[in-house]
Parts: C-alpha cells; structure tokens; sequence
C-alpha cells in the first residue's frame, strides 16, 4: 500500500514546483525575446550564421546550443506540470510505472519525478 504525503510535505514540494515553474517560465520567455532581437538584426553581417566564416560557424554552434536548452526547459516544464497535475488528483510521490511510493529524498531533490529511480532505469 502506498505511503501517504505529510500535507506540510506536499505544501513545500508544491512550493518547489512552482517555483522551478516560474524559473522555467522565465528562462523559455527571456530566450524568446533575445529571439525576437536577434531576428531584427539578423540582416546585419555579425548576427549571420555563415558556416563559411569562423565567426559565423561559431554562431550557429551558439544558436543550436541555444535552441536545446530551450528544449530541454520546456521538456522540464512539461514534467514539472505533469507533477503538479498529479498533485491535484493526489496521485502525487506514487511511482507511475510500479505504484511503489518514490522515495522523499529523490522528491526533494527532483520535485516532478513520477517514477521510482528503479523504474526510470527500467523506462
């Protein structure tokens, strides 16, 4: 049987979910806007990604590094909500792949985990 989350737990793993949200939220948006500035100056020649040119081989490497960060952001946002919405059905610290209760200190430390570390090895 499943262990049961202390109310004062789950308040402070909420607590940690939003506020990884929040950071999330910001990083994706404040990349969308250098985004937007950097399409208005694209038209200059320092901002052009020509492979053929040091300089410009180096910023598409820039940009692509960029690009997956922000993927792996939205990735993480994605997981983070999932988590918060398995909070609101209490179905939250409950392994999704065993039913097994995740440990609390792989919560505390990774807030959105929904799996056991031996499922997400198994996954």
């Amino acid at each position: 049987m499943a262990r049961q989350l202390a109310a004062s737990t789950i308040k402070r793993l909420a607590k940690k979910l939003e506020q990884e949200q929040e950071r999330l939220e910001r990083l994706i948006d404040e990349h969308e806007r250098e985004r937007e500035e950097s399409k208005l100056a694209e038209g200059s020649a320092d901002r052009s990604a020509d492979p053929d040119n040091v300089d410009g081989g180096a910023i598409e490497v820039e940009m692509e590094m960029d690009l997956a960060m922000v993927q792996n952001a939205r990735d993480l946002l994605d997981r983070v909500k999932h988590a918060q919405d398995r909070m609101k059905k209490g179905l939250y610290g409950i392994c999704e792949v065993t039913g097994d209760p995740i440990p609390l200190a792989r919560l505390e430390a990774l807030p959105y985990a929904t799996t056991t570390v031996e499922a997400a090895n198994r996954i």
